[in-house]
């Protein structure tokens, strides 16, 4: 079930798989009744709505507060009213000691999902989250602005020449939520293992050759380097190999032990530190990138 805002998005997505085991619904996160109505019957709730640019978001703090933290407390909710099984709520490294708005909605996003589960455990629904780095390809993304800005055959605009970010693909974060799904207990923050790259080395790969002019960091708030992990979360992060696991700090609704290798204290996890992807890596990772 397909629960969104957009009636255009949806047509689109239907119109694109054509699989009738697809439903389409209408509404909004921030509707609590419309939620409980539609979640009727659901099993899983994969939480992915927010509003997401940074500068937009800077100029509209009212609107993304409304959507990316009281939409996700309602989403928490309806899915405990409705008694869905699992919710799985999609969060950021943004989220990671936050320099703008939006990376602070995604932390309270955070922490509103982990701490529904205290009354969401003892009706049969078990809350977590995922927090990844940019997706390669999404909407508005730096990619997609490369790529037009190319073909209009001018220069490409660079906020800051010394930004890294962590990258994923569309594939690997579908996989990443099909992997959570399969171990989340309740209140856990599970994150990839994500390699990154610098800003120069993204505009080269999508076009090569063309120059590149520097604007400047936009309004609101942006970082030049991303990071994964705060300062305090190393104490209860577990690594099991393919991703890492932050246990919830308050977890009295699971008293049994998180298993997996704690890391070390001084650990950290920062996209200018860690596998550097080169200018093929890229390439090859933006093939099946539309």
């Amino acid at each position: 079930l397909i629960y969104s805002r957009d009636e255009w998005k949806q047509s689109v997505m239907a119109d694109t798989f054509g699989d009738a085991r697809l439903r389409f619904v209408l509404g909004d996160v921030r509707d609590r009744d419309r939620l409980t109505y539609c979640m009727g019957g659901v099993n899983v709730v994969i939480h992915a709505a927010a509003l997401k640019r940074v500068d937009a978001i800077a100029y509209n703090p009212t609107e993304v507060l409304l959507t990316n933290v009281m939409g996700t407390h309602q989403v928490c909710m309806a899915s405990i009213a409705a008694r869905v099984g699992q919710v799985l709520t999609i969060s950021s490294d943004k989220a990671v000691h936050p320099s703008n708005m939006y990376g602070c909605t995604k932390q309270m996003a955070e922490h509103i999902t982990v701490g529904a589960n205290v009354g969401g455990v003892p009706r049969g629904t078990r809350l977590a989250c995922v927090r990844y780095g940019n997706v390669l390809g999404s909407r508005g993304s730096v990619i997609q602005r490369f790529r037009e800005q190319a073909a209009r055959g001018g220069s490409l605009e660079l906020t800051d020449p010394m930004v890294t970010r962590f990258w994923i693909t569309l594939s690997q974060a579908c996989q990443l939520i099909m992997a959570a799904l399969k171990v989340m207990r309740g209140g856990e923050i599970i994150l990839p293992k994500l390699p990154y790259a610098t800003l120069p080395a993204m505009a080269e790969a999508v076009a090569p050759g063309v120059p590149w002019t520097v604007t400047g960091l936009r309004p609101g708030g942006e970082k030049i380097h991303e990071r994964m992990l705060s300062d305090e979360e190393p104490s209860r992060t577990f690594d099991h190999g393919e991703y890492y696991l932050i246990a919830p700090s308050p977890h009295y609704w699971t008293a049994d032990k998180w298993t997996g290798s704690l890391v070390p204290s001084t650990f950290t996890y920062q996209s200018n530190s860690g596998y550097e992807l080169s200018i093929q890596e890229i390439r090859t990772m933006l093939a099946g990138v539309p």
